[in-house]
């Protein structure tokens, strides 16, 4: 036995009548004999987890509370958390009435997301007396506003989880307003705790971007789309301009930046044909994608105009000596550049703005040419990762009410995510991104679990295994990682000159906003982790 940690509130109102028989305790801690030991007794009590011996664990620090203390305006478990305590447990007597389990879950998930913390939850079931109540055995473990795991009602037995403690206390030294006092009148009672490796049950979506039920998702999307074509229409008006230019490919993320303009233009009460979509052929374009861009521009009404640009690149190709059959990376990025360099003076031609198109996920690869798709006037789509793009291409074709566009954005759907910056293959794209970086779905994951929740490779590893056991070998996500690792610090220098762009999400790569990382930092302790684990 730790501690005996009495109950601050006692209700006294409606079928509770604690008042006539008990007192509240007090935070003052005096020492109770119990059974020949001397014990702490009172309310300003933290345990606090030790490792034994050469062992390590988390710094857990538990706080207690018990049933009504959750339920109170002011309740115990603020100042709890303020003076360290990053796992609250509350023993419960909390009986059923209608309605009370869905307020009851709420209050406690959202109490766990305000307090960064861990909430453990037991409340009394079978056995209490039925005569004016009945108690129903809710169970909850909720970590930082998700709820981990949960007992049926009315249904006996044990619930577990693992609430990510590390994580907790990464995420409370990034909020500079949750605020822990050096000062604390609590006193802390060390408790040992075996370093243990049990089976990982908690469940890591294989899209942390994306919202998993379909219902969500939609309202995900609509949300996102409302937010990037405000930004757009902001800057639009701030600059007093009635033009927007972007190169439009038929891919994806080209797609996704021209919706968004069309909304934003129709928030500002503009005419769609203000919006100029380019459409740039070269060595690579493959017809497919071409005739998609023409029609998806039609379809929504908007000016198209092509620019071929095989003769201006062939002209710069003679001009520094490149050798047209090498399709070395010089190759690539000259088209990459011209196609920027077209856009800008288009853009001075009609007064406009130009429309990046770069997403989050190549912006965290580097899967982009300095200077040249890198470089826009306002990315609409930096902060939205590849696997989300997908689904909100998908909703705009679900949604439109338009069966010419919504077909052409079926296919742009369909279409192998390339630059086309090489030359095609029967008139089939040869050049296809995920075969040469790696798989989108699994850097979207790296990149979320690393910024988001700081997890280093070993645990990343750990929960991409089981979150893509069945879709990917252990060794496959293991080489894709070290690309990622990689590729994230060598490409620092592109992000560090980001055109602005709105954020989205909880994660951003902004030096402005969430990423002040030197462009010259690093790799070599991440890497020197994940080559540990190929040993």
């Amino acid at each position: 036995i730790l501690a005996f940690i009495p109950k601050q509130h006692l209700p006294n109102y409606a079928e509770f009548n604690e008042v006539r028989y008990f007192a509240r305790g007090e935070e003052e801690v005096i020492p109770l004999l119990f059974e020949g030991e001397e014990i702490p007794f009172g309310a300003g009590l933290l345990l606090c987890a030790q490792a034994e011996p050469g062992g390590s664990v988390p710094p857990a620090v538990v706080g207690c509370e018990i049933c009504e203390d959750v339920w109170v305006a002011e309740a115990p478990n603020i100042a709890l958390a303020a003076s360290g305590a990053n796992i609250m447990v509350n023993l419960s007597a909390s009986n059923e009435v209608i309605g009370k389990e869905t307020y009851r879950r709420e209050l406690i998930t959202n109490t766990s997301a305000r307090l960064i913390a861990g909430y453990l939850y037991a409340t009394a079931g079978e056995g209490e007396s039925t005569q004016d109540a009945v108690f129903s055995g809710h169970n909850m473990i909720a970590d930082n506003g998700h709820l981990l795991a949960e007992s049926r009602l009315f249904q006996n037995g044990i619930i577990y989880g693992e609430i990510d403690v590390n994580s907790l206390n990464l995420s409370r030294r990034r909020n500079t307003t949750c605020v822990t006092s050096p000062l604390s009148p609590y006193m802390r009672i060390p408790f040992f705790l075996k370093e243990e490796e049990t089976a990982l049950t908690r469940e890591y979506g294989r899209h942390p971007f994306v919202p998993e039920k379909e219902g969500d998702l939609e309202k995900r999307c609509e949300e996102i789309l409302l937010m990037q074509s405000q930004g757009l229409k902001s800057r639009i008006a701030h600059i007093h301009t009635q033009r927007a230019v972007l190169g439009l490919s038929g891919g994806l993320d080209s797609t996704l930046a021209l919706l968004v303009a069309v909304r934003a233009f129709d928030l500002l009460g503009l005419s769609r044909d203000g919006i100029l979509a380019v459409t740039m052929p070269c060595f690579g374009t493959t017809d497919r994608t071409y005739q998609n861009a023409c029609k998806m521009a039609k379809a929504l009404g908007v000016t198209l105009k092509e620019v071929n640009i095989k003769e201006a690149v062939s002209l710069h190709f003679r001009d520094i000596g490149q050798d047209p059959e090498k399709q070395d990376v010089t190759f690539e990025n000259a088209q990459a550049r011209e196609r920027t360099q077209v856009l800008m003076d288009l853009a001075n031609q009609c007064v406009g703005l130009v429309v990046g198109t770069g997403d989050l996920s190549e912006l965290a690869l580097g899967w982009a040419t300095y200077n040249g798709d890198h470089m826009s006037m306002y990315g609409v789509n930096a902060g939205i990762p590849k696997t989300l793009v997908r689904h909100l291409v998908f909703y705009y074709a679900n949604t439109c009410g338009d069966t010419e566009l919504s077909a052409v954005l079926q296919d742009v759907l369909h279409t192998p995510v390339s630059p086309e910056l090489v030359a095609p293959k029967n008139g089939e794209i040869v050049q296809k991104t995920e075969d040469l970086v790696g798989p989108y779905e699994l850097h979207d994951f790296f990149l979320y679990y690393m910024l988001r929740c700081g997890f280093p490779p070993r645990k990343l590893y750990r929960i991409a295994c089981r979150s893509f056991a069945g879709a990917y070998e252990k060794e496959t996500i293991l080489k894709w990682m070290k690309v990622f690792y990689r590729r994230f610090f060598a490409q620092q220098f592109k992000r560090s000159c980001l055109p602005d762009g709105p954020k989205i999400g909880s994660v951003s790569l902004s030096p402005r906003t969430d990423l002040r990382m030197p462009s010259d930092a690093s790799a070599a302790l991440w890497l020197k982790e994940v080559e540990a684990l190929e040993g």
